[in-house]
């Protein structure tokens, strides 16, 4: 669900450039009587007022692991010696 919190948030330039994507393709659907541009003028209009996508600013980066070399502890290792029996 799109709250109003997320469409008035985070404008940022991908975001607009999507905005500005989908209005120009909008238009050329519009007057070429197009549907399946209009398809994809829906779909940048949707990942401009949702923000999601993958376009840039880590969109489909992993995340990154987290080094936490500071708890690391002195491993004591013992020699376990066995006994060899003879047949």
């Amino acid at each position: 669900m799109i709250t109003m919190q997320t469409l008035l948030t985070g404008w940022h330039f991908m975001r607009w450039f999507r905005l500005a994507i989908s209005i120009f393709i909008g238009v050329q659907a519009i007057q070429n009587h197009d549907a399946f541009l209009g398809m994809f003028a829906a779909f940048f209009l949707y990942q401009a007022l949702t923000n999601t996508g993958c376009c840039g600013a880590n969109g489909c980066a992993v995340p990154t692991a987290k080094n936490n070399t500071s708890n690391i502890e002195d491993v004591n290792f013992e020699e376990v010696k066995t006994q060899q029996i003879n047949k």
